[in-house]
């Protein structure tokens, strides 16, 4: 059984320095981290899309899309809800969309 317990300690620390590896290599990248990568910083997108939909931003994220990172900001003008789309490199406005599930989305209401 002792023989058992060291084979099983031994594929564990195998495992772990193969992950720490890849780690240190960059196979895995924190989101949050990623950000540090952007040309425009979050404040600059959050006003282009603001300005875009003519109203004030409630959310904002960084996120990796089809297009490459993007900013992915909500913004509420009037009654309306946008989704704006902020190119990462370049601040440009890629796509905005009026948010029709934010309006009728009962589990926030319960919140």
């Amino acid at each position: 059984m002792y023989r058992y317990t060291k084979l099983s300690l031994l594929a564990i620390a195998i495992a772990t320095t193969g992950a720490v590896a890849y780690a240190a290599k960059g196979g895995m990248e924190n989101d949050a981290l990623a950000i540090t990568k952007a040309k425009i910083p979050l404040t600059q997108a959050v006003t282009v899309a603001e300005q875009h939909a003519n109203g004030k931003a409630s959310r904002a994220e960084y996120e990796n899309s089809k297009q490459g990172w993007v900013y992915d900001v909500e913004v509420v003008s009037g009654a309306k809800v946008f989704d704006v789309r902020v190119d990462a490199d370049k601040g440009t406005v890629i796509s905005s969309a009026e948010d029709k599930a934010d309006h009728d989305d009962d589990h926030d209401k319960q919140d």
